[in-house]
């Protein structure tokens, strides 16, 4: 798990561009699937087990492939600086030095101007930063337009797994391996999607729900902790477990959802936490208004610093998500 983990957050994949992330999950899943396709938007929907037919319940599981990132907007003509857009929730206090990574390989870094004035202590408008490129020949190859993701690689403190896209590859990989462990028994109808554009506006879920039409349906993805130093008043911790998601701005997860979900951590002592967040949401809020409506939940996964290119998860709550996934798509779902 730590080294596919690896792969997948330091693969690139901003909005609209997950083509590698999801060549590598497809390859990944090839065998754990009795039926992969992707859909015309680029979601990648893997079905697992028997038929709704059969007696099952149809489930859709999803999990984001994209990340956030920048999108060139303009070449400045004398010194090649690149001014850029923002591609998901940029928090602007991150982005000085930080480097970026454009597809065709080139690596840039992060400034703004007055970087030793009042961009010390004043947070600067987007339009203030720039990337630099230069390669001291003046060859530059990136042009408007251009997408990009933050560079960092993946590291490892002990049970701590620390590197950028967390959000959501580590959603992602709690997909993969529950479909590991499935090992394509179940009688329920399930369907792993690895969405697209999520960070942009849940655009590939909607449809992808739309087109498996399930019965019942998780989102995977990160949520905030409350265990930082002067930190939100938040009810979940690094290490303390699974978080079952109760309410976000998006969602209102219905009780009978809630209920199954506790239930199922509780018989199979799966250590779990109630999570209650007041900024953000996931793709079941896009899911629960496909067709005539779909009862969602959200199982998340703990992580500090979101958004950054140090987003931090604990393997004890992933290894505790993939538990509860698991024993929650195995067994016959009673709402």
């Amino acid at each position: 798990m730590i080294e596919l983990t690896r792969k997948l957050t330091e693969t690139w994949g901003p909005s609209g561009y997950e083509h590698r992330v999801r060549k590598l999950i497809q390859d990944e899943v090839k065998d754990l699937a009795d039926e992969i396709t992707v859909d015309p938007l680029g979601n990648l929907i893997c079905r697992v087990g028997g038929k709704r037919s059969d007696g099952g319940t149809k489930i859709m599981i999803a999990a984001h492939m994209d990340e956030i990132g920048v999108m060139t907007t303009f070449v400045e003509p004398k010194s090649g600086f690149l001014r850029f857009a923002n591609v998901g929730g940029l928090i602007h206090t991150t982005l000085i030095a930080n480097r970026v990574l454009f597809e065709d390989g080139t690596i840039g870094v992060i400034s703004v101007q007055d970087l030793w004035g009042g961009a010390r202590t004043n947070v600067p408008n987007l339009d203030d930063f720039y990337i630099d490129v230069s390669d001291g020949n003046g060859t530059g190859k990136v042009q408007p337009g251009s997408p990009g993701v933050f560079y960092q690689r993946m590291e490892q403190r002990g049970t701590r797994l620390i590197g950028k896209a967390m959000d959501d590859r580590i959603g992602c990989i709690v997909a993969i391996e529950t479909m590991r462990r499935l090992k394509k028994k179940t009688k329920n109808e399930v369907y792993f999607v690895f969405t697209v554009q999520e960070e942009v506006g849940l655009r590939g879920a909607r449809p992808a729900a739309y087109n498996v039409d399930p019965d019942v349906a998780i989102a995977l993805d990160v949520t905030g902790t409350g265990d930082e130093i002067h930190g939100r008043k938040m009810a979940v911790k690094l290490g303390d477990g699974a978080a079952i998601k109760l309410n976000d701005p998006g969602l209102v997860v219905p009780p009978a959802i809630r209920d199954w979900m506790i239930e199922r951590a509780e018989k199979d002592k799966i250590p779990y936490q109630r999570e209650l967040l007041v900024a953000g949401t996931t793709d079941a809020s896009g899911i629960q208004m496909a067709r005539a409506g779909v009862p969602s939940g959200c199982i998340s996964i703990p992580c500090r610093y979101v958004h950054t290119t140090s987003e931090t998860v604990d393997t004890r709550d992933v290894e505790a998500c993939i538990a509860l996934l698991t024993g929650l798509v195995k067994n016959p779902v009673k709402l």
